[in-house]
């Protein structure tokens, strides 16, 4: 098979996702060149490959190129009886063909090591080893027997939630989907969006084995293929580097030191600086740092920054800002008033389960508090002005089982000038009147995110609040899946009872449906708002996280280009709830990490774009300006 061939959504279009662009995609009514093995016949028509056993042990279909590390995807249908699977690596050998083979027969979707003669007959298969998960290479198992994995069970999900993990299991008689990642020795394999089911080769012959696909019917009745998927993932693309004419990017680090940043006035000197992990840049220039804690450089490919979101504030009050950092813990850096030395830090909040937190004022006291999810509650933290190192007062909000590792927002939903918080399960209406640390909020559910796209978790980032399409109601712009694909803004309706409902409208999916402008990106772990363009419209900016868990295909489109962009809120009556978004570039080869900050740094009233990755730190400097009719 030669040649390059997108996929396109047709009619008979399966409600499964597309991870990947593939390099090739089989179309043809021909099986010519491709070998059989075996008691089967084969046949193709307009893109579909069908088998039928002439026996029970069934046949092979030999497809005509060959890989080492591969990216696989097809819809497959068995009916009447039929079993199927697939071969990887299919390599010749003095008895016949070996390989990893992937079985799809129900109650045994596993990976095993085959040998079969050079007739197909089926010698022998071993089962490999569980492995897989978010590393590139399995080790070598450790001697003796391999302990058994216990895995903790799941705790019980609130009957109340407005979505729930989608059935993964094979449908008999349907179309089914399969994504298959190998690479080295580890198979990783996705069924019906679901999560991974990961084996290990072992042996030093697998990281050497080499050899095409191939496909087997065994059983009775027909199995069918269509949209088979090949992408050969050991050839990596690194884009020419683009960035936005709207802005000047300025690299203020080349390490990898965390995944946020955010801004002050550190040392007084009246320029804002920059503090993104351990370091502080200097302003204006950025060319000095130091640092607050010791700084460690991390390896992106195997390794993992302790800092995940950054915020600074006086909290003590002496006029000098300090830094808070979360999570897994939140972590208070006081500010030593122009000391050349490290800064003393506190744990303050031992345990954080959010990825993302949001440090905003709540209940409008003057003081913000850090919004976070923790032992599976919503919460906010309150700190003592007079003793801000000492642990905050946490309230609790929420029942148990609400909180999330991915998407928070904040902002006033219903109008009613309190401020509520959001993630991925819906909204709570903080109540009228004082608050202790045990008040629930009464909890409106609605599916701010999605579950699928061969992930397991759901939610996005720092959700935006505010009114998208100028009908005086706040909407909610969110991406839904920060390890998966998907953008979307959802508009507020109000019923006539006054309740409230929204209506979720996609801006970008996968790549088997089309997306805003054409752009389609997974792993939209970072963003924030902010009226970029200073039309007085708040503008919505997201970028990609690179090797978010790490080196390896674990995640959907993994070497994805690192891509951080900024979409412009434009209300049109004519748009899909009168608002469209549309994407505007800013750089393709740094995306986001776990936090984007938009601050105006150079003071001239246009909002900068600050963010942390494993690529370095950056500043993208706006060159929008204000007209003399925006005064």
């Amino acid at each position: 098979m030669t040649g390059i061939c997108f996929a396109q959504t047709d009619s008979r279009q399966t409600n499964f996702g597309q991870t990947f662009l593939p390099d090739y995609t089989f179309r043809a009514s021909s099986l010519r060149s491709m070998q059989t093995l075996g008691e089967a016949g084969w046949g193709a028509a307009n893109g579909v490959i069908t088998g039928k056993p002439k026996t029970a042990a069934g046949g092979w279909l030999v497809l005509d190129s060959a890989y080492q590390d591969l990216g696989f995807r097809a819809l497959f249908r068995c009916t009447g009886g039929a079993e199927t699977g697939i071969l990887f690596r299919a390599e010749k050998t003095d008895k016949g063909l070996k390989g990893i083979y992937l079985s799809l027969k129900p109650g045994d979707v596993a990976a095993y090591r085959l040998l079969l003669d050079a007739q197909g007959k089926e010698i022998s298969r071993e089962k490999l080893r569980p492995g897989g998960g978010i590393y590139y290479r399995a080790a070598p198992p450790a001697k003796g027997d391999e302990p058994a994995r216990n895995f903790p069970q799941r705790p019980a999900a609130p009957a109340d939630l407005p979505v729930t993990r989608p059935n993964t299991d094979l449908r008999a008689g349907e179309w089914n989907q399969v994504e298959v990642f190998i690479e080295e020795n580890v198979i990783r394999s996705f069924v019906n969006d679901g999560g991974e089911m990961g084996g290990v080769a072992d042996g030093t012959e697998a990281l050497d084995e080499y050899g095409p696909v191939a496909l087997y019917v065994g059983g009775t009745g027909e199995v069918a293929f269509r949209e088979l998927m090949f992408k050969d993932i050991a050839v990596r693309v690194t884009p020419k580097e683009k960035v936005s004419e709207h802005f000047s990017m300025q690299r203020i680090s080349d390490m990898y030191y965390s995944w946020g940043a955010d801004a002050a006035d550190f040392n007084r000197d009246g320029h804002l600086d920059i503090v993104a992990g351990p370091l502080i840049y200097y302003g204006p220039g950025f060319t000095r740092h130091r640092e607050i804690f010791t700084a460690v450089a991390v390896g992106p490919s195997k390794e993992f920054t302790s800092t995940n979101v950054q915020f600074t504030y006086d909290f003590n009050g002496d006029g000098w800002p300090d830094v808070l950092t979360s999570p897994s813990a939140a972590v208070l850096f006081i500010n030593p008033k122009g000391e050349n030395r490290r800064w003393k830090s506190y744990n303050i909040l031992p345990s954080v389960q959010s990825e993302i937190t949001h440090f905003t004022d709540i209940d409008r006291d003057g003081v913000p508090e850090l919004v976070y999810g923790a032992e599976g509650y919503m919460r906010y933290a309150k700190f003592d002005k007079n003793d801000p190192g000492k642990p905050w007062k946490a309230y609790t909000i929420s029942g148990k089982g609400y909180a999330l590792a991915h998407g928070i927002g904040t902002g006033d939903i219903n109008g009613d000038g309190r401020i509520d918080l959001l993630n991925a399960y819906g909204w709570w209406e903080q109540p009228a009147g004082p608050l202790d640390e045990q008040t629930q909020w009464k909890y409106h559910p609605v599916a701010f995110g999605r579950y699928g796209r061969r992930g397991s978790n759901i939610g996005g980032s720092l959700m935006a609040v505010y009114d998208a399409n100028g009908d005086g109601l706040a909407d909610v712009v969110t991406n839904l899946n920060v390890h998966g694909f998907g953008l979307a803004w959802y508009e507020q309706k109000r019923k006539p009872d006054g309740s409230i409902d929204f209506v979720r409208h996609m801006i970008s999916d996968d790549y088997s449906a089309k997306s805003k402008g054409g752009v389609t990106f997974s792993q939209a772990h970072g963003a924030t708002f902010a009226d970029v363009d200073l039309d007085g419209i708040p503008d919505y900016i997201v970028g990609k996280r690179y090797f978010t868990h790490l080196d390896n295909m674990f995640d959907p489109d993994s070497y994805g280009a690192p891509v951080l962009y900024w979409y412009r809120t434009v209300r049109n009556p004519k748009a899909p709830g009168g608002a469209e978004f549309v994407p505007e570039l800013i750089h393709n080869r740094s995306g986001a990490g776990s936090e984007i900050t938009a601050v105006d740094i150079n003071k001239d009233g246009a909002v900068e774009i600050l963010t942390s990755t494993n690529h370095g730190t950056f500043i993208f400097w706006n060159k929008h300006r204000k007209s003399p009719s925006k005064k």
